[in-house]
């Protein structure tokens, strides 16, 4: 059956900025300058003032964006960084790319982002970073983060990979680590056209070390690499799409919002709904429930013509590639949640009726 409904689109996004997104691509293939030219630098200083930073340093992906931040920290093979497993798995595999051993630590029940008070029980001598991962759209708690960095002299790098926009107690996230990493995937809040990220500091050294990363350890002259660098770089017709996309962020994270707002007061009685913490500005890249017959309500939804996903079925502690991996700690509430949870459709473009009918199949299924 055709979804009536879908879990994503981004066709309504593009029919409505249509000519402004031709515009920017035919002017990077008028000009014929393809990578590291005046669309990046010009996008890379409009999202650092969007964030409230210093420097924004465009990259190839999102994954790529948390390998070079640690390296770029000095973060060496054997050095352990304090995660959450309760993620999407590149965030830890950019751990594994440098041979950092991830130490996983379980989420706050209500925030679904790492625990803080988790967070100190697990630091040891080898310990050299925390990840904090803003989950969903909604911020980790930076100011009790960053107190415990700061006391034990360990880096903060902020995986902000679904956090364009999102706000800890009035500041951008992505502002408060040492450094920060964005995705621009097609579906974030922020979405490019294909692959491309961004890393953002107020780091003068960082901000130098990762331009030379990002670009084959070169910084002036050309063939002649001072560091061991890689081939990451967000190239211009990117840059160019994130640009017109990044005037209507705010409106479209406002839309989520709204969306969110009337999702939760349609589902609040039927299922668990998200829950946005007093500090926080949620901004709901993704709308995600709970319910323990969570299997059961996505085949009744697809059968009435609803998209839904899980995000995600396994905690990265669960995964194949990570069974190595022990965890140290209790990870109940990341292990408990994995089987409930469920992505609702979730888009700015998503219509009023549209809520409204997937929330009254979900209350016609619990009936």
């Amino acid at each position: 059956m055709s979804l009536m409904i879908p879990y994503f689109t981004l066709s309504r996004q593009y029919q409505s900025i249509k000519k402004e997104i031709q515009d920017a691509i035919n002017q990077v293939l008028d000009g014929g300058y393809f990578i590291l030219g005046k669309q990046v630098e010009t996008f890379e200083k409009n999202f650092a003032k969007y964030i409230g930073v210093k420097y924004a340093i465009g990259v190839g992906n999102g994954t790529e964006a948390i390998t070079l931040a640690m390296i770029a920290a000095g973060i060496k093979p054997g050095d352990e960084v304090i995660a959450p497993s309760f993620t999407a798995s590149p965030s830890i595999l950019a751990l594994s790319h440098i041979g950092a051993k991830p130490v996983f630590v379980d989420i706050d029940s209500e925030s679904y982002c790492i625990d803080p008070s988790l967070i100190e029980k697990s630091v040891t001598d080898k310990t050299k970073a925390i990840l904090p991962v803003h989950l969903y759209g909604h911020p980790a708690d930076m100011g009790s983060i960053m107190e415990i960095a700061e006391k034990h002299g360990i880096k903060v790098i902020e995986d902000a990979a679904q956090a364009h926009g999102a706000e800890y107690n009035g500041q951008k996230i992505g502002s408060f680590g040492d450094m920060a990493c964005f995705s621009f995937y097609p579906t974030k809040n922020l979405g490019a056209f294909g692959d491309g990220g961004m890393l953002v500091t107020d780091n003068d050294e960082y901000a130098e070390t990762l331009r030379m990363l990002r670009h084959l350890g070169q910084k002036e002259e050309v063939y002649h690499s001072l560091i061991i660098g890689y081939n990451s770089r967000l190239d211009e017709l990117q840059a160019a799409i994130l640009a017109v996309k990044l005037n209507y962020l705010d409106k479209w994270n406002e839309e989520r919002r709204k969306n969110a707002e009337l999702y939760n007061k349609l589902l609040g009685d039927v299922v668990v709904t998200p829950i946005e913490k007093k500090y926080a500005k949620h901004i709901y890249h993704l709308y995600v429930i709970r319910t323990n017959k969570r299997n059961e309500l996505m085949d009744f939804l697809a059968k009435n013509g609803v998209g839904t996903k899980i995000h995600y079925p396994y905690s990265v502690h669960r995964q194949k590639a990570y069974s190595d991996f022990k965890p140290l700690t209790d990870l109940s509430i990341s292990e408990k949640y994995t089987d409930e949870i469920v992505s609702l459709p979730m888009f700015p473009e998503l219509r009023e009726e549209e809520i409204e009918k997937v929330s009254e199949l979900i209350k016609k299924f619990f009936s």
